[in-house]
């Protein structure tokens, strides 16, 4: 499946510094439908260069990084049970900055 990933808020500096990931994911354990959890868990293991834990808290993202599916909240759409389809965007952002 054909997505296209943005890291935003200093996550791309996880991902080789890169903001914009067009990928090609494929579903897990023989699943028909990907789901965000199982994009979590393909982004974790193949994006995801160096310290993976100010990314993901357990198998979701840490608190304080907002999640859009096609410029939707995921908390609107069912957050790790968000179905995804063909040529969807989803955009990380972290919005906890030091100081």
């Amino acid at each position: 499946m054909q997505l296209t990933l943005e890291f935003g808020g200093g996550l791309e500096l996880l991902c080789d510094s890169k903001k914009i990931h067009n990928v090609n994911v494929e579903q897990q354990n023989g699943e028909d439908k990907l789901t965000m959890k199982g994009l979590l868990s393909w982004v974790k293991t193949n994006l995801i260069k160096e310290r993976p834990e100010m990314f993901m808290k357990g198998d979701t993202v840490r608190p304080g990084v907002l999640v859009l599916v096609n410029d939707c909240d995921w908390e609107l759409s069912g957050q790790l049970s968000t179905l995804l389809e063909e040529k969807d965007v989803v955009v990380f952002i972290s919005t906890l900055h030091g100081g």
